[in-house]
């Protein structure tokens, strides 16, 4: 009832065989330009007109290597876990932020008591900081995702003096950490001012494309102080990108003032400019940096979704149930035992 009309070929053209002969040979990267030629339009009207050019180049480069994980640590190395009492972790948000469940649950696997700390919490003093090892920004959708929405959320603690003082107090502790990611990354490095060691972060402006980006995405993790990836530096890693405002702009600042600890690279494990595979423009693929300490970190991507391999379409068998994404958090936890 059914017979093979095709099989895989180890060339880059689909080739259709008659009972005479070829009836058409054609190479992959003209199929998928043609394949693409609709949406690249739409995308040249509605979106950035050179990313549509450059993700149409890179949808017809049938030769480009894809996402790869290359990792320059493996679970043996995992930093030794000390018992004993749980750090307290503020997991913060603010109206809208819909990402603190998978950051609490990181923190939780690593060994710390994770909270659930409203800014409203802050705001009427039902809750303070004073009790906290850690602090997490968590990304989602701040203020409804306007413009501005992670600005704005610096800007509620700025311009309230309690509310300033108390970060910035917790801020100054030698033994305190913080992390904030995509919201909670543009939310923090508005607050630099008030962050030592952080003068020379960036903003975070709307992204190159005009559109939110929401991609699986590869970086790279660069060399740093950051005690979230310490040992992880030259590791390529999948990550999900998901953000309107992830375009790093430096204005009177330089790159190169900055500890830098994450970009986006392209196929070849090369630092990017190129849409998509950096999805929002950023100099040198910037899209993570940390303090000169390395006790704050900041990051547009969003590690905390994807702690189990199963969070992968596909992972290598060697990961086993944990992705490498979680040694951020246990890298956090030994961290705290250390001091």
């Amino acid at each position: 009832c059914s017979r093979f009309i095709g099989q895989p070929a180890d060339h880059d053209r689909l080739e259709i065989q008659g009972v005479d002969g070829p009836l058409s040979v054609r190479p992959m990267s003209e199929l998928a330009r043609i394949w693409s030629e609709t949406s690249h339009a739409v995308a040249g009207l509605r979106d950035d007109p050179e990313c549509a050019d450059e993700e149409l180049e890179w949808a017809a480069d049938w030769q480009r290597p894809g996402l790869a994980a290359r990792l320059e640590f493996g679970p043996e190395q995992a930093p030794a876990i000390i018992g004993g009492d749980q750090p307290r972790v503020a997991i913060l948000r603010e109206q809208g932020v819909n990402g603190q469940r998978e950051m609490a649950r990181a923190f939780m696997a690593a060994g710390f008591e994770a909270v659930d700390v409203h800014m409203s919490d802050l705001e009427s003093g039902r809750m303070d900081l004073t009790g906290f090892r850690g602090l997490v920004a968590c990304g989602g959708f701040s203020f409804g995702d306007v413009l501005g929405a992670g600005q704005g959320w610096a800007r509620s603690i700025l311009f309230n003096d309690r509310l300033r003082q108390q970060f910035a107090d917790f801020f100054e502790r030698s033994d305190s950490f913080a992390l904030g990611v995509c919201n909670g990354c543009q939310m923090l490095s508005s607050l630099a001012e008030i962050i030592p060691g952080a003068a020379a972060w960036p903003r975070f402006v709307h992204n190159r494309s005009r559109q939110f980006e929401a991609r699986l995405s590869q970086v790279r993790i660069e060399p740093s102080p950051s005690i979230f990836l310490t040992g992880m530096a030259g590791s390529w890693l999948p990550v999900v990108t998901s953000h309107g405002e992830g375009r790093a702009r430096f204005d009177d600042r330089q790159p190169a003032d900055a500890r830098i600890c994450l970009r986006y690279i392209d196929g070849h494990g090369r630092p990017t400019e190129r849409y998509p595979d950096n999805p929002n423009g950023s100099a040198e693929g910037i899209t993570g940096l940390c303090s000169e300490d390395g006790r704050v970190t900041i990051m547009m991507p969003h590690p905390e979704r994807l702690l189990r391999a199963v969070n992968f379409s596909w992972a290598p068998k060697a990961w086993g149930d944990w992705s490498p994404w979680q040694r951020m958090f246990e890298n956090a936890r030994a961290w705290c035992d250390d001091l």
